[in-house]
């Protein structure tokens, strides 16, 4: 493809670009495509010569996006926003054409303090203190993963890194029985393994109960267990539960344990003032983390990982072989020793792109409005007879499900995941579900970038409607 070529090219497929998230809605919400059918439809074989672009868009319209899963539609209320944004795509386009290689400061000295300088704006917008460093990961699995095996090194004085898990006794991963499940796996991927991960009885508001936090970890200790890393949630992925960071943060300081946050999709409400009340106790914390790609509109993939303690992190990740060496090394960050992969992408000007765009002001209104359509969906709700609250609403997700009078628990359970289906396999809104305390549990997510009360409302006359035609 000339130069030429790609100009024009480029041109059409920004065209089509702003067709799709102008006419996004149009598309059903969940695929309503077969298992293979996509695969089906694709040659056996690649082509022996070059095609035109335009049949690769042509084939994008006729095959991949029937495959889609609209996330940026604002009729998607599942799982959680994994929001994008005009400012972003384009900045994606830049970094793209860029092209740049982030590994190291002087392989992008501008990726690199561009990065610095982001975390710090995050750092700040979100209320941490100041002796906090960022850098940004791919996800918050990958976050959370460096945060465990962090915590691991220090706990054994960097023994394991050097001579592996022979070396110490067990160690012990703390948290609530409502976490992420790539806790789980970052526990077992750490080699601490699975099984050391003591998960923690939650209160009736699915939060971590410190009490029983505190007993566990007295009875470890007593079996000769090493506590090792507690991970707090702020911010639940099945309810948004909030865990007291301050009562936990007490028992860590107490027993010399590493203390860590996943604030995956919450932390980024803690751009408003009146919600800093979430992270009361941050004094404790050794490292914590958010997602922008979730609810600040900055694509994936954009993880912003903090930790008080960089230069254990550092420690625990940095290898030096001759090729990496540079006469910078000491004097600037090099962002490749603050993680898991060596090869890094320039993600900060995602950040710089989204922020500058909208400001703070702006960001703090579109979070707050999304917090306030779930509010006025739990009225909703609440004013039907036949469906129930199942957990607080915290924050932008409401758990409810259909309840039609007599039916025993196992019916209901069954209606409920009928009716998820239903909704989805409608294409006009997409809902996911969890399990609280043994009840099939619809969740709805109001925080997609352009999402509306009035999508909202529909969304739920929607569902009542589907709820009220269901076969009992």
């Amino acid at each position: 493809m000339t130069i030429e070529e790609f100009r024009k090219n480029a041109h059409d497929l920004v065209d089509w670009m702003a067709g799709y998230l102008e006419n996004v809605e149009d598309y059903p919400v969940k695929s309503q495509v077969r298992p293979g059918e996509i695969f089906s439809k694709l040659p056996d074989q690649p082509p022996s010569k070059g095609e035109l672009f335009s049949n690769l868009v042509q084939d994008l319209e006729e095959i991949i996006i029937p495959g889609i899963t609209h996330w940026q539609s604002p009729n998607f209320f599942a799982y959680f926003p994994s929001n994008s944004s005009p400012p972003s795509v384009l900045a994606e386009m830049i970094i793209a054409t860029l092209g740049a290689q982030c590994m190291n400061w002087e392989t992008s000295p501008a990726a690199a303090e561009l990065e610095e300088k982001m975390m710090i704006w995050l750092r700040d917008m979100i209320g941490l203190p100041a002796d906090f460093e960022g850098v940004i990961q791919d996800s918050a699995s990958t976050a959370t993963l460096a945060a465990i095996i962090t915590a691991r090194e220090k706990t054994s004085n960097f023994e394991i890194n050097n001579k592996g898990y022979y070396s110490t006794a067990k160690l012990r991963v703390y948290a609530s029985e409502q976490t992420h499940s790539s806790v789980e796996k970052g526990i077992g991927i750490s080699g601490i393994g699975k099984d050391n991960l003591v998960k923690v009885a939650v209160k009736e508001d699915f939060s971590m109960d410190p009490q029983k936090l505190a007993q566990a970890v007295e009875e470890d200790k007593k079996k000769g267990y090493i506590p090792c890393c507690v991970i707090a949630t702020i911010g639940t992925t099945g309810t948004t539960a909030i865990d007291p960071l301050k009562e936990i943060g007490q028992i860590c300081r107490k027993n010399n344990i590493w203390l860590h946050v996943d604030a995956a999709m919450a932390g980024n409400a803690l751009i408003l003032p009146e919600l800093q009340w979430m992270i009361e106790g941050k004094e404790y914390v050794d490292s914590f983390l958010f997602n922008p790609h979730k609810w600040l509109f900055t694509n994936f993939d954009c993880s912003a990982f903090f930790i008080r303690d960089a230069d254990t992190l550092i420690r625990t990740f940095e290898i030096l072989p001759e090729y990496l060496k540079t006469r910078t090394r000491g004097e600037v960050n090099d962002y490749r020793d603050w993680g898991i992969p060596l090869g890094r992408r320039f993600r900060a000007l995602k950040l710089w792109s989204v922020i500058r765009s909208y400001g703070t002001e702006e960001l703090q209104n579109k979070i707050r409005n999304h917090i306030r359509y779930a509010s006025e969906l739990e009225k909703m709700i609440r004013k039907e007879p036949d469906f129930e609250i199942l957990a607080p609403v915290v924050i932008n997700v409401v758990c409810f499900r259909y309840i039609p009078s007599g039916l025993d628990e196992k019916k209901l359970n069954t209606i409920n995941e009928k009716l998820n289906h239903l909704l989805n396999d409608s294409g006009k809104i997409y809902l996911s579900h969890t399990v609280l305390n043994g009840k099939y549990t619809l969740r709805m997510v109001t925080g997609q970038t352009n999402v509306t009360l009035d999508h909202v409302s529909k969304a739920w006359d929607l569902i009542k409607t589907t709820a009220h035609s269901v076969d009992i």
